[in-house]
């Protein structure tokens, strides 16, 4: 033990390792008899010391010892009553380098004594308010592990920094990880045969990929890494470091089974925000989310738990509800569902002012966006439970075909289904969040509880950003949509009513006949008006009127338009129905709908409205231009046969659909003007 002595120290230190004048000092809780300290040499290679715990020093459970000598390239752990364990406080370890390795099954792992200092640079937290985050959910590995990623530092913490640019030109704000914490991902056998001759941890062939276990909660996990030499917490800091200088932000997801001292929850999260600078935390399995909310070291750190009910956050609004109502509600909205309508106002709206809410239609734990419109039952064969796994109640639909298809107008049909489904994401108040790989319909081949799936079933195929990149651009401009409109996520929740006298409220309901909205169980249809003047856009203008007709019925439904103030005119900004490459317009390019009265909205649609200034004598200007051509604001589509103002406008070509577009300039731009006439083809069963 040479070189290492226990020395007196009558101070108090919080738990784990701090550096003293000297040496550093450890504390550690135990409820036994006895502790040692075991000091390594570099890495844990080799024993080097044991240095005693003196009772003396114990303060309760809390064992405390000051060690003097050079704790340079020194890694530690503890021996509790004649068994070995792991500082529960330690912020790197070693033997867990790579991914999936069994050699660390049993052993523990020794804890290093001193990290590098680190350097952020004057980095800055952007503290991006909840209504104008958009949320990314990724798993660390899952998102570039795949050869398709295209990036060096493959399913690694370096591994997303290469991918920032890419999420930002998504118009991603803030990402959420899953547990990137030091854990033991691979599983052992459970069994209840007691066969002496097994072993204690024998490992069962699979790996807990989501990370949903108990582990070294102060520590990276380091097999998230790059490189031959790891270091986790470097690479960890550089990543929050990088989107920082973005604007962007960085959640963490952090599971708690409940056994934990409230203490020690309490320790993780300060932690984190004060060493790793992390933006906000999701608390998952049961954490003391009450005392976690009002605790005034995280006051301005984003805290997401399943419910916040009767906790008062403070006066910093930095709590959020997170939880799976708004996902089962909009689902079984847009697969016709009866008697959702009420949920479709409620979840649309809501925006309560004592916490955020997040608002998502797929999740981790439960189907992809396209696996949601792709099967009408879990697949979770490859799980090895006989399908018996996962929630059966996805809230999917098919659209007739179980899985992979060819055929064409399902295809069509899953498609206007994603739009739809993303519409009613980021259209809503709150916050969105899009689970990764859904901005290109990745799928995890209709297996909704991947927990154990460390392959392409879990991993991003980053190809599919190329097939399927009319998803991919339609989820860029619905987000950019939401962005420019701040009608759309406001930092209140609407309140129904004319509060401003502006005469008429911030947002109403509307059935097919304006201001007669529909409630009855059957009605799967329902307009909302958003008033613009209720807010103001970033340039300080004011914001455009929007009427957003929700058309879930297999038939089509004839919507009349609510009327305008004097000088605007209805646009249409996007329309599901469309073809992919023309179902949402660029900004500043909405086609101009000449027929204001009416429209008949086709079956499983939704149409945006933008109402915006138009000047008569610019509109007389506008007309008589040629039939069945777009200009530059968007192509003429196959799918435009059913975009039209009402049922009774027949033109010479109107058993097909088409649509007259006129041209004009306004403002130094082409913008088009849409004589829309026509019916919609027959009602999809």
């Amino acid at each position: 033990m040479e070189g290492f002595r226990a020395i007196k120290d009558n101070r108090r230190y919080p738990l784990g390792i701090t550096p003293v004048e000297g040496g550093m000092h450890f504390s550690v809780v135990w409820e036994g008899e006895s502790c040692r300290l075991i000091l390594f040499g570099k890495q844990g290679k080799e024993e080097i010391a044991q240095v005693d715990f003196s009772c003396g020093e114990r303060t309760g459970d809390v064992w405390n010892l000051t060690v003097a000598g050079e704790f340079k390239d020194i890694s530690y752990c503890y021996e509790m009553d004649g068994k070995r364990q792991e500082d529960p406080y330690g912020i790197r370890f070693y033997g867990r380098e790579k991914w999936g390795s069994e050699k660390s099954l049993g052993k523990v792992l020794p804890a290093a004594a001193i990290t590098p200092e680190y350097d952020w640079e004057g980095d800055l937290q952007p503290e991006i308010p909840f209504e104008d985050c958009i949320l990314y959910r990724l798993h660390v590995r899952g998102f570039t592990r795949h050869a398709s990623s295209g990036v060096e530092n493959r399913g690694t913490f370096a591994g997303i920094a290469e991918k920032i640019s890419y999420l930002k030109d998504l118009g991603v704000t803030t990402l959420e990880l899953l547990p990137a914490v030091e854990f033991q991902e691979v599983m052992v056998q459970t069994s209840v045969d007691r066969n002496p001759y097994r072993k204690e941890e024998t490992p069962s062939g699979k790996v807990n990929y989501w990370g949903f276990v108990p582990g070294l909660s102060f520590a990276p996990k380091a097999s998230y890494c790059a490189g031959k030499e790891k270091e986790p917490e470097r690479e960890l800091k550089d990543l929050v470091k990088a989107l920082h200088r973005e604007g962007m932000e960085l959640v963490m997801d952090f599971f708690f089974t409940g056994q934990e001292a409230e203490s020690s929850v309490l320790d993780v999260l300060r932690f984190w925000a004060r060493e790793y600078h992390v933006d906000g935390f999701h608390l998952i399995g049961y954490a003391p989310a009450a005392l976690v909310g009002k605790d005034p070291y995280l006051s301005r750190v984003k805290i997401f738990a399943s419910s916040w009910e009767g906790v008062n956050g403070g006066a910093h609004r930095h709590l959020a509800e997170y939880n799976e109502g708004f996902c089962n509600d909009m689902r079984r909205y847009l697969k016709g569902d009866e008697d959702m309508l009420n949920a479709l106002v409620n979840r649309t709206k809501r925006n309560p002012s004592a916490f955020g809410v997040v608002n998502y239609m797929a999740n981790t734990n439960g189907f992809t966006l396209m696996d949601m419109v792709s099967y009408d039952r879990k697949h979770n064969e490859a799980n090895g439970e006989n399908n018996q796994d996962g929630c059966d109640y996805n809230y999917s639909w098919n659209c007739g075909v179980e899985g992979p298809t060819r055929k064409k107008k399902v295809v069509q049909m899953r498609r206007k289904l994603l739009r739809n489904a993303f519409l009613l994401t980021f259209l809503s108040q709150g916050t969105p969040l899009l689970l990764a790989g859904d901005e290109f319909g990745n799928s995890g081949s209709g297996n909704n509880n991947a927990y154990c799936q460390d392959n392409e079933i879990s991993w991003l195929n980053w190809s599919q950003a190329k097939t399927n990149k009319d998803i991919l651009e339609f989820v860029k401009g619905v987000i950019r949509l939401r962005k420019d409109h701040p009608i759309f996520h406001m930092p209140q929740e609407p309140r129904n009513m004319d509060y401003k006298s502006l005469g008429m409220p911030d947002v109403s309901y509307h059935g097919v006949k304006a201001w007669c909205p529909e409630f009855e169980n059957f009605r799967r249809q329902l307009g909302i008006l958003y008033c613009g003047p209720y807010a103001k856009k970033a340039d300080g203008s004011t914001e455009d009127y929007f009427f957003v007709a929700y058309n879930m019925h297999w038939e089509p439904h004839d919507f009349s338009l609510p009327n305008l103030p004097k000088g605007m005119r209805w646009f249409i900004a996007v329309n599901t129905d469309a073809s992919e490459e023309s179902a949402i317009c660029q900004p500043g390019k909405e086609l101009f709908l000449e027929k204001q009265k009416q429209y008949l909205i086709p079956p499983r649609t939704i149409v945006v409205f933008m109402g915006k200034s138009w000047e008569e004598e610019e509109e007389k200007k506008g007309k008589g231009g040629k039939n069945g051509k777009h200009n530059k604001s968007g192509k003429r589509s196959k799918s435009s046969k059913s975009e039209n103002s009402s049922k009774g406008d027949k033109s010479e070509n109107s058993s097909s659909g088409s649509a007259q577009i006129t041209e004009r300039r306004a403002e130094g731009e082409m913008v088009g003007i849409a004589v829309l006439n026509g019916e919609p083809e027959g009602a999809e069963g």
